[in-house]
């Protein structure tokens, strides 16, 4: 079973029986506070005392002496704190700078993907982060990835089988998945599958990807083991996954704001259970939580005629039985992490106040001190060091095929047809210079990519896949000027232009996430997103378009460190070359 239970020593769960008795003072009441009891489903009127981080007594009784912190909750609400079951927590933020700003939304609980972990950092310091992370007043989980999501020439090194049974066994990892490799499952990859199967002995839960699956196909992942998939887009999606026993986690992200359509969808078919539902947002960038995050999608569930509290539900008392956490969080009970929002109507899931492990994060409407800092370096998550220089040597195009964009995500194979022999491309098309060269200088790949701009001088990233550099534009020169600055910065996303750098985002933490407060991010990727609309690009998230450039889950096409790849036929069309 997932060690996922908050372990009180003896010496703390005596205290706390002293504090539900009485003989000694709780450290906070919430007083007639009207309380979401998750058992009746009912809102309740009652007293909650906590001692230390955990819940010790709710009912009509108040402490006799030795008053403690007492808070006056006449006329609100107190809900579970929100827990988001599917987060990419390095998505140019951090999950420290992403906790700590998504908690004044009512969110205490996270749970993570480890790909960024897996490329950016070796095996020991992982499992030590993530430990170090759950000291911070959320409750940080994580999953265990069993693919790459790109083709690389040494997977077995990045999932070696020492480190998959460590981290497989970690008591804050809670989930196999998700499985964005789940063709190699259908081609009898028999390693991925007993890696599936030792998870679920573990009693953890494996996350599906499926999107456009067909009702065989799902039939197959949930006897490979698939418990559930947040790739439903559309009623019917919803309705085939239910039918077949999966939970269905409904998605609102960036890329995919599906929401108000999946609940349209669920209302037409007439699904008046929600018990298997839980909200997503799915790794969203930086811009999109401006105005919340789970406490978003509960009102957008209350408008679309999901009663509130099964709305409530969906965003933390589901998600917690689901992953066999229900004794310690996502329910107001006794005996439960102090977890908690305080609304002021169940109509408004924006919380005027949140506790997190007891610990006060939001006040009376305002931020409390409560979160912490985090250090990334003490933690070995410091620059990164580029130890080699560009070079126009190593912008030489001369490749047939390239890449066109469909959408932000999907690429297809198209014939490059302009001469692309010189420095500079005309700004009359909207074909510009790619490449993707290894973070240590070994190797390369360079190919044209359509659809992204029509004016851009030259961008390079640190900030992709696997933590190689993507260099895209119009002007080598500009490129070169671009890469020599996010060298200088340790990592990151710059634009240059003219010669000169036109806008940067720092990326301190690997050069794939920012140590800067979430806030800054957010203003830093908004430039950055309209600069680069100025330039002609004209789909809807330039900074997945830079992650998935090498992502094999997605068609048709895609620039990876063993070269051009071809999704569907799975075979190298063009190999890398060392540099």
């Amino acid at each position: 079973m997932p060690q996922s239970q908050a372990q009180w020593k003896v010496r703390q769960i005596r205290n706390h029986i002293q504090a539900a008795s009485g003989h000694q003072p709780p450290a906070l009441v919430l007083k007639n506070g009207m309380y979401l009891n998750s058992y009746l489903k009912q809102w309740i009127k009652a007293n909650i005392w906590i001692s230390g981080d955990r819940i010790v007594y709710i009912g009509d009784k108040l402490p006799a002496e030795r008053q403690p912190e007492i808070i006056d909750c006449e006329d609100r609400f107190i809900v579970p704190g929100y827990i988001e079951p599917h987060a990419h927590p390095f998505q140019l933020y951090n999950p420290h700078s992403f906790g700590k700003y998504v908690s004044q939304f009512g969110t205490t609980t996270l749970i993570c993907d480890n790909l960024f972990l897996l490329f950016q950092s070796d095996k020991k310091k992982a499992l030590t982060l993530i430990r170090e992370l759950n000291e911070l007043p959320l409750q940080y989980f994580w999953w265990s990835r069993f693919d790459l999501q790109t083709e690389v020439a040494n997977e077995h090194e990045y999932l070696s089988l020492d480190f998959m049974k460590k981290w497989m066994e970690h008591e804050y990892v809670i989930q196999g998945g998700e499985l964005t490799g789940w063709p190699k499952l259908l081609s009898d990859d028999d390693l991925m599958l007993s890696w599936m199967v030792e998870m679920k002995r573990k009693g953890k839960r494996i996350e599906g990807h499926f999107p456009g699956a067909s009702a065989n196909t799902l039939n197959k992942m949930k006897l490979f083991g698939a418990d559930c998939d947040h790739e439903a887009m559309t009623g019917d999606d919803v309705l085939e996954r239910l039918k077949l026993g999966y939970t269905v986690s409904l998605r609102h992200s960036s890329i995919r704001p599906d929401l108000p359509q999946l609940l349209n969808g669920i209302r037409e078919k007439e699904i008046r259970h929600y018990d298997h539902f839980f909200f997503t947002t799915d790794g969203a960038t930086p811009h999109f939580y401006k105005d919340g995050m789970m406490d978003s999608m509960i009102k957008m569930a209350i408008e679309h005629d999901v009663p509130a509290i099964e709305a409530y539900h969906i965003a933390s008392f589901n998600p917690a039985r689901y992953y066999r956490m229900e004794d310690v969080t996502g329910a107001v009970a006794t005996g439960r992490l102090a977890n908690l929002n305080i609304l002021e109507s169940p109509d408004n899931p924006t919380p005027v106040a949140v506790l997190s492990k007891g610990k006060w994060l939001k006040k009376n409407g305002l931020p409390a001190e409560g979160f912490g800092d985090f250090n990334w370096n003490k933690s070995g998550y410091g620059k990164m060091k580029i130890e080699w220089s560009l070079s126009y040597d190593d912008l030489q195009f001369s490749m047939p095929l390239g890449l066109k964009m469909k959408n932000d995500v999907i690429m297809e194979p198209y014939s490059i047809t302009i001469d692309n022999s010189f420095d500079e491309l005309g700004s009359h098309h909207d074909e510009s210079f790619l490449a993707l060269i290894d973070k240590k200088g070994k190797w390369r790949i360079n190919t044209m990519l359509k659809g992204f701009a029509s004016a851009l001088g030259g961008l390079a990233s640190s900030y992709s896949t696997t933590g190689d550099i993507i260099l895209i534009g119009k002007n080598k020169h500009d490129m070169i000027t671009a890469f020599n600055r996010m060298k200088e910065l340790g990592g990151g996303i710059v634009l240059a232009e003219k010669g000169e750098v036109l806008h940067e985002i720092p990326l301190e933490i690997c050069g794939g996430a920012s140590a800067e407060e979430f806030g800054a991010v957010v203003q830093k990727e908004e430039r950055f997103k309209q600069l680069l609309k100025d330039r002609g690009y004209h789909f809807g998230d330039a900074v997945y378009s830079l992650f998935f450039l090498s992502s094999t889950h997605l068609p048709y096409i895609r620039i990876t460190p063993i070269g051009i790849y071809d999704v569907l036929k799975k075979i190298i069309l063009f190999p890398s070359i060392m540099r």
